[in-house]
């Protein structure tokens, strides 16, 4: 009988130890953590084109027009991230799809112009409380314009 109440004891006693730890947590302060990287989704609209995994595609506010050699787009997509993560997420993924950093505007909204050859490609990350939007522009750059000849045309 003192045995059973023994064990009885014992295993109360470790079920309330169990279940009163279970209510603690580590509550960490967000302005003192550095930002979780982000990682690029495996399906973007365009390959070449990074999208922060977890960020919905919004089909109704977006368009896209693609032929051989011309492509454009206005696409948007929306998820949870702070603006700063997405800046650094775009910093690190767009160099390695050969695009190159033109510069950033940051005020409120955050603007990140990308070039390449033939291409150039706007980002527009818009805070949205805990989430963001994000719009991606992409298009041809402009050709130079030919040489004037030097008689008037009639």
């Amino acid at each position: 009988m003192r045995m059973r109440l023994f064990i009885f004891g014992l295993l109360g006693y470790c079920v309330i130890g169990l279940l009163g730890c279970a209510g603690l947590s580590k509550k960490t302060d967000s302005h003192t953590q550095s930002p979780a990287l982000l990682e690029p989704s495996s399906i973007a609209k365009f390959a070449d084109v990074p999208v922060p995994n977890h960020f919905k595609f919004l089909a109704e506010d977006s368009y896209s027009f693609e032929n051989t050699g011309v492509r454009v787009g206005f696409l948007r997509y929306q998820g949870k991230a702070a603006a700063e993560q997405l800046v650094n997420f775009y910093r690190e993924q767009m160099p390695m799809y050969n695009w190159e950093l033109l510069n950033v505007v940051e005020y409120g909204d955050r603007l990140m112009n990308f070039d390449r050859e033939a291409e150039t490609c706007i980002i527009t990350i818009t805070p949205k409380g805990s989430a963001a939007l994000i719009t991606l522009s992409i298009g041809p750059k402009n050709q130079p314009a030919s040489k004037k000849s030097a008689r008037p045309v009639k």
